[in-house]
């Protein structure tokens, strides 16, 4: 009874206060889809506010249904799960079930959640969008016990566009003015990043919020999801793949690290950490495209955000290119691209599959000059001839020409395109 009244007074106090203010992202829910509608994605990324942008499209607020299930007055069983709806009913009995609108965020807090959606769907309502920070949600359980009832997006952080409406600055590449605005706002954004909490923050505010998501993604998500009972070995391995983002990761050689400082850990448990972070979304993972299984193996990790690497590496700032690459990844990533890095003797950062052919290459170069010039369209050059391609591009920070078949842009020109 305890747990009802506070689920009752959750939800009234809900319907009593306005939606807070929102900035409109370049992505939109359906509301009318009929089908379980999850979004997936990093903390912090700005789920639970495309979900507020979604309610705000619905005419009675109180035919929605809210429910956040990190809520520290929340402590839910499976068995505990019907309470929800038999609370909303008591509050409104007259309230009919096909007009409601539920919203679950981060329900991969309570075990079985799946079972509970699926039973909503089939006999309450088929109305209902989720917000999870665990890429199994995607995998495993929406495809496996939802059986085609649900669809998936996943979120990322602010792209550039977005980050430029948060700042209030209007897109103008076409003047002068507008491309050093956008030039400007493009070298914070390098090292901020696009967690929306932090994009209009002081240097000291964002610095220190930064350091405090590392480390709630870090505890949270995978030492008490996971029931870690060696901390220091996952910050330590999570650290290392965040500040050498964009590179090759060789398992052997963190091994190989970690023992020369007496740290006592198994490969398994690094391969296994490296599955956790992946699965929180951390990290992103792309493979060497090859038709050898061998090859393949070879793997980079990305951060879910460059603000994290500026956080877990001292040099980031530094490393403007490493920044940039890590940008153009992510930004491939929220176009929905099949991504895969192409190395065969010389290296393309960027290969793009579609319907099982590679149709675009795309070389990540801050700045190009007489010593890296040869290297980078040679690379890209190498990639157009392995996959027949009429053309690939090289993004730069400032640089824009035509060589041939290559174009050379500024990477905030592609960035404000898509």
């Amino acid at each position: 009874m305890e747990l009802k009244n506070a689920i009752k007074t959750i939800i009234a106090d809900f319907h009593q206060r306005d939606l807070p203010k929102i900035i409109e992202r370049n992505m939109s829910i359906p509301l009318d889809t009929g089908k379980v509608v999850t979004l997936i994605g990093p903390r912090r990324a700005g789920k639970t506010y495309l979900l507020f942008q979604a309610m705000r499209r619905i005419e009675d607020k109180t035919n929605i249904l809210y429910i956040n299930f990190e809520d520290e007055r929340l402590s839910f069983r499976q068995d505990d799960l019907q309470l929800i709806l038999d609370a909303y009913f008591e509050l409104y009995p007259k309230k009919s079930e096909r007009d409601l609108f539920i919203f679950f965020d981060e329900i991969q807090e309570v075990e079985s959640w799946e079972k509970f959606v699926r039973r909503l769907y089939d006999t309450v309502t088929k109305k209902i969008f989720l917000t999870g920070s665990s890429a199994k949600m995607l995998s495993r359980e929406i495809a496996t016990s939802l059986r085609g009832r649900g669809i998936s997006y996943e979120v990322y952080p602010l792209s550039f566009r977005e980050y430029l409406r948060f700042g209030g600055v209007k897109e103008d590449m076409a003047s002068t003015k507008g491309k050093a605005k956008a030039m400007h706002e493009f070298q914070e954004y390098l090292i901020k990043g696009g967690f929306p909490e932090t994009a209009c923050m002081e240097k000291t505010i964002y610095e220190k919020t930064l350091s405090s998501y590392f480390d709630v993604m870090l505890y949270r998500d995978i030492v008490e999801r996971h029931s870690i009972s060696n901390p220091q070995a996952v910050r330590d391995l999570l650290r290392h793949l965040v500040s050498q983002s964009s590179k090759e990761f060789s398992i052997n050689k963190v091994y190989n690290d970690f023992v020369s400082r007496s740290m006592k850990i198994s490969k398994d448990s690094l391969y296994r950490f490296v599955d956790y972070f992946e699965d929180a979304f951390i990290i992103v993972p792309i493979k060497n495209y090859s038709d050898s299984v061998r090859k393949q193996i070879a793997r980079k990790s990305y951060a879910i955000d460059t603000g994290l690497i500026s956080h877990a590496s001292l040099s980031a700032g530094s490393d403007l290119g490493r920044l940039l690459e890590n940008v153009v990844l992510l930004e491939l990533k929220r176009r929905g691209k099949q991504v895969f890095f192409f190395k065969n003797g010389e290296e393309c950062d960027f290969i793009i599959k579609e319907n099982g052919k590679i149709k675009d290459a795309i070389q990540v170069c801050y700045e190009l000059n007489e010593s890296n010039r040869k290297r980078e369209i040679k690379g890209l050059i190498n990639a157009m001839r392995r996959f027949k391609l009429k053309g690939g591009t090289i993004l730069t920070m400032e640089k824009e020409e035509k060589q041939g078949k290559i174009t050379i842009k500024p990477a905030t020109s592609w960035l404000v395109e898509g």
